[in-house]
């Protein structure tokens, strides 16, 4: 006897054609009889090479042929597909049996079932599914958002940071979507990630406290204008040994040779271009030098310690907090005058208003003969320099250049040297700050260039303000120029804030943006998930793919769900150039304001209240008010 777990319906039409006498009952037939291997996989063969199985029917298949010790590469050769489909079906086959029961009962879609595999916790899946069938949105992707709720995506700049193989180490669950793009899955214990972040960090501290700092601040991440009021340290970078500056030479020749030798080959070979990385990146480490400070500096300083977006450890060195620069050493007045007989002279000392060369009034002890002159008052000296004042007003109105190296002197003590009143002139700009702080905004390209370009200049002027005036007197004129913009640029405020709006300001400041045509695009700033697109309403993601691709762009994605549309979106928009309108620089038609009143009209984009749900990124369309009751 042979059972026939494969063309058992072929034996019957055959067993048919004997009945009809058709065909002879010792006629040979060929057969294929096998000792060896499973029943269960020769069935499987059969029907899903003739027609394709319920698909449940098929994960738990597969699944039995796992339990009997096949491989998953085993499971795929002999069906003719990959690994991962194989893969795929082994986790649909772990979804909670109580909602596999509502899938094959046609009470779930496939897609569903898929979104459910991103956690293995069946009380969980249960759970969600319950929530969710009674709040009338089961799609997929709100699926996956409450499985994952919580939870730390895999690119997350403190994963990066820890490393995924660590945190599992520790005994973290990491979960991932095997259907899906999951950026390398989520981490499900963030507090288990941020201990290990700390932990790294702090570590990295203790190393960097054998430096001798007085202080070291350590967090994942600091607020754009950590730094401010605080006085940076001028270091020096260390320099290059001989063997490392002969490796440089040695570099930049080659450099050089490749560069010559490929300048009219349209396409470089594959070799090639990586050994042009290898050397670009060998340059970059060699101008990148460690910068050294003075040991006695580095007593009253410190470091932040943080990660940066790319997951990297940020070290910045060399800053001093008000309340630790060291005591100025007060000047010693001179000892008295004794007579020549060694006895003390018959003198009274008295306090004397004195008028200085900068202007300054100064009281100093003198000495002064019982029946001599005596001091000015206050009162008359107050009136006497505000005749000066005028004239000094009228003489420096009469020098531009010297009117504009007094305003830089000004704006150089409050952009470099913090709590400074070391001018006359009643000029002040303060930098402007911000109340909230914006994805990305401390590692932004436009952040990464003022800082740097605030570093050149503070490392070309000195130490102390007593001798700034002489240093910016002997600044070329273009010097000159190109530090006063950098010192007014700092006090820039456009920022619209909802508690001061100030219509008159954010005018000026698209005068300005005109002036200087200001392009976002072109200053680094592209619409991401994180930063635009996934913080508004689809209508919104459509309009920027009609503005930046035209109707056809938008219709290849306005069937997405919001969370694919925006990820979808993101592609397509990359090195579009399209920016939405608060970071447009309109045209020179002002808007007209209310003197008055000072009633500043509301534009367009906020004109209905907004779109960024208080900044919320995953508050729900208006259109899917369904959402909003599941949430």
């Amino acid at each position: 006897m042979f059972e026939v777990p494969a063309g058992g319906r072929r034996f019957r039409a055959l067993e048919l054609l004997v009945k009809q006498k058709r065909m002879n009952k010792t006629q040979p037939v060929p057969c294929v009889v096998r000792t060896g291997g499973l029943a269960e996989e020769d069935s499987l063969a059969e029907n899903v090479h003739r027609e394709a199985l319920h698909p449940l029917d098929q994960f738990r298949a597969f699944q039995t042929l796992r339990e009997k010790g096949l491989s998953e590469e085993d499971i795929a050769a002999r069906f003719f597909v990959s690994a991962t489909v194989v893969k795929q079906r082994l986790k649909l086959a772990t979804v909670s049996p109580k909602l596999l029961d509502i899938y094959a009962g046609d009470g779930m879609t496939l897609e569903q079932l898929m979104a459910f595999t991103v956690t293995n916790d069946h009380a969980r899946q249960e759970q969600v599914w319950e929530q969710l069938f009674h709040g009338c949105n089961t799609e997929p992707y709100y699926i996956r958002r409450q499985l994952t709720e919580g939870a730390v995506r895999a690119t997350d700049k403190r994963a990066l940071f820890v490393g995924v193989d660590a945190y599992e180490a520790a005994g973290g669950i990491v979960t991932r979507d095997l259907f899906e793009h999951d950026d390398g899955g989520w981490l499900q214990d963030p507090a288990l990630l941020d201990r290990l972040v700390i932990e790294k960090l702090k570590a990295e501290a203790e190393k960097l406290r054998t430096e001798g700092w007085k202080w070291i601040s350590v967090a994942p991440d600091f607020p754009y204008g950590h730094t401010a009021g605080l006085r940076r340290l001028d270091g020096h970078a260390v320099d290059l040994t001989d063997e490392e500056t002969a490796t440089r030479n040695a570099l930049e020749a080659e450099l050089d040779g490749l560069e010559q030798q490929y300048a009219e080959v349209d396409e470089v070979p594959e070799e090639v271009d990586r050994r042009l990385g290898e050397i670009e990146t060998a340059l970059a480490a060699f101008n990148d030098r460690p910068v050294a400070y003075d040991p006695a500096e580095i007593a009253f300083a410190g470091a932040f310690v943080s990660i940066d977006r790319e997951g990297a450890l940020r070290i910045e060195r060399g800053f001093v907090r008000p309340e630790d620069e060291p005591p100025v050493e007060p000047v010693q007045a001179k000892d008295q005058e004794a007579r020549p007989d060694g006895e003390p002279s018959g003198t009274t000392e008295r306090g004397v208003i004195r008028v200085g060369a900068d202007g300054t009034l100064e009281r100093e002890t003198e000495a002064e003969e019982d029946d001599g002159l005596k001091p000015l008052s206050e009162r008359h000296v107050t009136e006497l320099t505000a005749h000066r004042t005028l004239a000094l007003r009228d003489a420096l109105a009469s020098d531009p250049d010297t009117a504009f190296a007094a305003v830089l002197h000004a704006l150089c003590l409050s952009a470099f040297y913090r709590y400074s009143s070391g001018s006359c002139l009643e000029v002040s700009a303060k930098s402007a700050s911000f109340g909230t702080q914006a994805p990305g905004l401390a590692d932004s390209a436009s952040a990464k260039a003022i800082e740097a370009r605030h570093q050149q200049w503070a490392s070309q002027l000195p130490k102390g303000e007593d001798g700034l005036w002489d240093a910016l007197v002997a600044f070329d004129a273009d010097s000159r120029a190109a530090l006063f913009a950098h010192c007014a640029s700092l006090s820039v405020n456009a920022v619209h804030e909802p508690w001061n709006r100030n219509p008159r300001r954010l005018a000026h400041a698209d005068t300005l943006a005109r002036t200087v045509k200001l392009d976002m695009a072109a200053a680094g700033w592209a619409p991401t998930v994180d930063n635009y697109l996934g913080r508004v309403p689809k209508a919104r993601i459509l309009e920027a793919m009609r503005e930046a691709k035209g109707e056809a762009s938008a219709q290849l994605i306005d069937h997405l769900k919001k969370p694919d549309m925006a990820r979808e979106a993101e592609r397509l928009l990359a090195g579009a150039g399209w920016v939405p309108e608060p970071l447009r620089t309109p045209d020179a038609q002002s808007v007209e304001v209310d003197s008055e009143s000072g009633a500043e009209p509301l534009p367009a984009f906020l004109a209905d209240g907004g779109d960024d749900k208080a900044g919320d990124p995953t508050a729900s369309d208006p259109e899917e008010p369904h959402a909003v009751a599941a949430e």
